[in-house]
């Protein structure tokens, strides 16, 4: 095992300013390979829901796929961590009022 590297293991996300240690995603959302950060292009926040722009896909905000992120930054957790794979969990950053 190595300590003190920016590698991710399995259920961890990297770490980042907000979480200097990162974090670990839900076993419920993530397999080991299901889920990734991804850009904040990559998803479009509209009064419906999230739309994850790979695949078109339309969450809407009540959805129990949606999460706030740990660190702000979004990660998508998809089916087998697949590019084109449907939606298991999708992490928000929170938003300001």
């Amino acid at each position: 095992m190595i300590f003190g590297s920016d590698v991710a293991f399995p259920h961890d996300a990297l770490p980042t300013a907000a979480k200097p240690q990162g974090w670990s995603y839900p076993f419920s959302c993530c397999s080991g390979y299901d889920c990734r950060e991804v850009p904040d292009a990559d998803i479009v926040e509209g009064a419906r829901g999230y739309e994850i722009r790979r695949t078109g896909e339309l969450i809407p905000m009540s959805d129990k796929k949606i999460k706030q992120s740990p660190d702000g930054k979004f990660h998508w957790c998809s089916v087998a961590g697949a590019n084109d794979g449907k939606t298991i969990c999708l992490f928000v950053p929170p938003r300001g009022f």
